[in-house]
């Protein structure tokens, strides 16, 4: 299913910004309430070096809602994608999609290796959208997990 509202993308760099805190807002709501992931692990030291995508919708004239995020910074082993999380109720409407494609299209230009830690739910829209699989899967904060890596589409 396609979303209806119109939408607008927020990029921004380190956790200083009134838009970084809408995206741990909403990082909050996915992970630690929805899936009790501990606040320790969900909030890390690389927040402050990371670029974070917020998807806002125009709900109306005047309001815009926080609905969907995800985060990418440069490792020793390439760029790597983190923390995407769309709200519940704004799932499987294609804003998930609009924050990867957004996060690639300014990260494939570097030339080096993309790669994310999947969790098993989410491998699928991954493997639509250029991913493959790497390796076996792994608990990471007690959740399955698999590596991916950016092939192409």
């Amino acid at each position: 299913m396609e979303h209806t509202y119109k939408y607008i993308i927020v990029k921004t760099f380190g956790n200083k910004s009134s838009e970084f805190l809408k995206c741990l807002l909403i990082r909050r709501k996915v992970f630690i309430e929805e899936q009790c992931i501990s606040e320790d692990i969900e909030v890390d030291d690389h927040d402050e070096h990371s670029y974070h995508y917020l998807l806002l919708i125009n709900e109306s004239n005047e309001k815009q809602i926080p609905i969907a995020t995800g985060r990418w910074r440069i490792t020793e082993k390439g760029i790597k994608l983190e923390r995407f999380a769309v709200l519940k109720e704004y799932r499987n409407q294609g804003y998930g999609k609009h924050i990867l494609d957004n996060i690639l299209s300014d990260t494939i230009p570097f030339n080096k290796p993309i790669y994310l830690h999947s969790q098993e739910t989410a491998t699928n829209f991954y493997l639509k959208n250029g991913f493959t699989i790497e390796g076996e899967s792994f608990l990471e904060a007690n959740i399955k997990h698999y590596k991916m890596v950016y092939k192409s589409k």
